[in-house]
């Protein structure tokens, strides 16, 4: 972290936040902010305001001992620095943290564009899962699990942060109301996240911060093949849940299905059909790649290369999430979204979307660059089965498979 641009310019000498700094660069943004000392439904409540507008408010925590000026203890909390300002380069991902999913899906796609249910408001919210957070001492996160299960990392700029962590095993002793004396027998992990030191989130697991000094922080959100299965299962439990509430309109609902979804993307930021393609494109993008290795690596042993392996095991992950999908009844006798490989392979964000994906596995498998462009795929490849495979489309988990076996025979994989 040392060679981070943030690490120099946002820390003053003494080691504190540069308000000074946030305030004559990146003043005019608009961020949310947590009120730390109010509740609103079940996380703190938020208040929308300019850089400028919460630096003031700092300033005045320093001088007051009961908060800013107005009793306010506030939190700055997932500022889309990145996408707000692409040409700053704050940071680098460490590697470990590189093979990430929805961050570079979010680059290239919106996650719902459903208009039906879209609001405006999602352009902002969902944009990506790269957040920087400030706070003053004292200020803090309530305990959550992370946004569609993923993994989190966060990288302390300075300050110091107190974690406590709960197994997705004992998060039940929290919250069943029906336990009254489980919550004592939790088994909590502490841990003090000091500056210049990065904290890995698992999947599922529960956690509280609080910084016990000023603090700046970056903060990623991400998922890929290891935990996509966290995702569907996430996705699965909210729709029951959704559905649930508007059970007892079922009989009188023309489009009770579709509802269901709409409520789904409403309240967790994706449905089905968002899921299945991002699953579609994800699938396709690591097939070109790994058919792509294995016509141009000299090496006969390239499909035992770091990188031949992990586009497999994603291919593989991916499938067995689609089959768990597949057994969903919500999706019988359904066509809710249709992608047309060979119109995906001509589109120019798929196009990036792939070389943005062979750049990252190039860097995390320490495998030369791999360049290529699917809309020029096939020229210089007369095989008739490939040809055939890529005019088909996709409409369904059912269809997804079935591509997904073909692609695998292929190139000679036992699906």
């Amino acid at each position: 972290m040392d060679d981070w641009r943030a690490c120099k310019d946002w820390v003053s000498g003494d080691g504190k936040p540069d308000l000074g700094f946030f305030a004559a660069h990146f003043g005019g943004s608009r961020v949310q902010v947590a009120d730390c000392d109010a509740r609103e439904f079940t996380d703190q409540k938020r208040l929308e305001m300019s850089v400028s507008e919460f630096i003031d408010s700092w300033v005045a925590i320093s001088g007051s001992d009961n908060g800013g000026g107005d009793g306010k203890t506030l939190y700055l909390k997932d500022w889309h620095f990145v996408k707000e300002y692409p040409d700053y380069i704050a940071y680098t991902t460490p590697i470990f943290f590189l093979d990430d999913w929805l961050n570079l899906y979010l680059d290239k796609y919106a996650m719902h564009d459903d208009p039906d249910s879209y609001q405006e408001t999602d352009e902002i919210s969902c944009s990506d899962y790269r957040f920087v957070y400030m706070g003053s001492k004292g200020t803090w996160t309530p305990l959550h699990a992370d946004v569609f299960r993923s993994y989190s990392w966060s990288a302390n700029v300075c300050g110091r942060k107190k974690w406590y962590f709960l197994s997705p095993s004992q998060h039940h002793l929290v919250f069943d109301s029906n336990e009254t004396f489980a919550f004592i027998q939790a088994v909590w992990l502490e841990c003090t996240q000091e500056k210049n030191e990065i904290i890995f989130v698992p999947s599922g697991w529960y956690h509280q911060v609080h910084n016990t000094e000023d603090t700046i922080s970056i903060n990623h959100n991400w998922f890929n093949a290891y935990n996509i299965s966290w995702v569907w299962d996430l996705i699965l439990r909210d729709y029951h849940e959704a559905k649930g509430y508007i059970e007892d309109i079922k009989d009188i609902c023309d489009n009770f299905e579709g509802l269901c979804q709409r409520n789904l993307a409403a309240n967790s930021g994706i449905d089905f059909r968002d899921f299945l393609i991002l699953l579609i494109r994800f699938a396709l993008a690591n097939f070109l790649l790994f058919y792509h290795l294995s016509t141009n690596e000299k090496n006969v042993a390239w499909g035992s290369s770091p990188m031949a392996q992990l586009l497999l095991i994603n291919l593989k992950n991916i499938k067995l999430v689609t089959l768990r999908m597949k057994s969903e009844p919500a999706w019988q006798n359904r066509c809710i979204v249709t992608i047309n490989l060979d119109e995906t392979l001509k589109d120019q964000s798929f196009i990036e979307f792939c070389n943005d994906l062979a750049v990252t596995y190039s860097k995390t498998c320490n495998h030369s660059e791999v360049n290529f462009s699917p809309s020029r795929f096939f020229l210089g490849h007369e095989q008739l089965n490939l040809l055939n495979l890529f005019r088909a489309q996709i409409c369904n988990p059912d269809e997804l498979v079935s591509f997904l076996d073909q692609a695998l025979e292929l190139v000679g994989i036992e699906a």
